[in-house]
This record gives C-alpha cells, structure tokens and sequence, in this order.
C-alpha cells in the first residue's frame, strides 16, 4: 500500500499513466520529446488528505523555504501529527509560534471545523466527481479552485484536471508551443482541444511544469 492505497489500485494507477503518456505522445508531436525526457509523471494518489490541505494553506504566497521551515514547527508543536480536532482546539499562541499569520490561522480553524463537524467528508472525496470534490474543498475558508485542482492531481490522481490558471501551466505553454505571449485560459483550452489531450490534461500539465 501507498499512503493508504492499496497496491492493486497503484497498479492500475501507474496503468492508466503510462497509456496517458503513450497516448499523448501518438497525439502530439510536441509531447513526444518531453515523455521520452521526463518518463511518466511523478504524482500518486494518497489518502494524507488532511495534512496535504494543512501544508496547502500553510504555503500560500510564501517561499517553499519559509514554508517547510512553518510547517516543521507546527508538526513539532503538535506532535507530529496534524488532526483536526486536535487543531481546532489548539490556543492561538500555538499557531503564532509557530508562524502561522491571523489570516492562515482563520483558514486553518475553518478546515478544522469542515472536517470534525462532516461539512468535509475527506474518505469520501475519491467517489466524487472532480467538479464535486472542488466544490467541496472551496467551500472551506482559504482554499480556491486551484489548490483544490492540485489536490485533485496530486492526491486523488485524477488525470484529465487543466489547471489553465497556473503560471507553471501557462509558462510551459507558452515555451513548448512557441507562443508568443503567456496563453489565456480560453487559448489554453483550445490547444487542449486541437491537440486532443483529453482525457489526460493533468500529464500535459506535468509535462508543462518539467518545461517551465
């Protein structure tokens, strides 16, 4: 097992990726360079739901330094485990010496409050739909539609998610297919669609990031 997932559904994950790949490859001649570099994307799905949102808040508009360094004292603060009752009932002062800002504070307790009163039902996300699962993670305080699509890739593995806001995304765009500015969303879509990367936009997205 990975993280919760049984080996059996990691088989079938890395399955479906690699058909992905190799489709996208057939598609695409300028995905094709890029899967022979990169092989297949990297990302798994898990069942660390809570702490990957714990570490999604903990990260907005700050350095990936500055964050691991927040987020090591506040695993320490709460003994190495972050647990949503235990952090909804956790003082103040716990979070402020940790780093945590007022306003990430209030983004952390609402998550808390999501998952211990059942607004946020974290086993039951993987049966739901994307558009579903991104409903309910935004409607907890401090997340949007794009770390919700993160999640989606990188914890439920979901493997036609197009995060097309993304500066990554539109960065690697861009450089791949020699555009001569950062694409729109509307733009990005259309090359999604000429190229035909449906069903597996998230592997055209990782192959984005490896380029930008």
């Amino acid at each position: 097992m990975t993280d919760g997932i049984p080996a059996a559904s990691i088989e079938s994950f890395l399955e479906e990726l690699a058909r992905g790949a190799r489709t996208l490859a057939r598609r695409d001649p300028v995905l094709r360079p890029l899967v022979k570099e990169h092989g297949l994307p990297s990302f798994r799905p898990h069942m660390d739901y809570y702490s990957t949102l714990v570490d999604s808040i903990i990260s907005q508009q700050i350095s990936s330094r500055a964050a691991e360094s927040i987020r090591r004292r506040l695993l320490d603060a709460f003994g190495g485990i972050f647990e949503p009752r235990t952090m909804l009932q956790a003082p103040d002062e716990l979070f402020r010496g940790a780093g945590i800002s007022p306003q990430k504070l209030g983004y952390l307790r609402s998550l808390a409050e999501h998952v211990t009163d059942g607004r946020l039902d974290l086993p039951n996300l993987p049966s739901l739909s994307d558009d579903e699962v991104a409903a309910e993670l935004t409607a907890v305080k401090g997340i949007g539609i794009w770390t919700a699509q993160m999640f989606l890739i990188f914890s439920l593995g979901r493997l036609d998610v197009f995060p097309v806001g993304d500066l990554g995304v539109k960065r690697g765009l861009r450089i791949a297919y020699g555009l001569p500015e950062m694409p729109t969303p509307g733009q990005a879509q259309a090359l999604a669609e000429e190229h035909r990367w449906a069903p597996y936009r998230s592997i055209v997205s990782w192959y984005m990031w490896r380029v930008s």
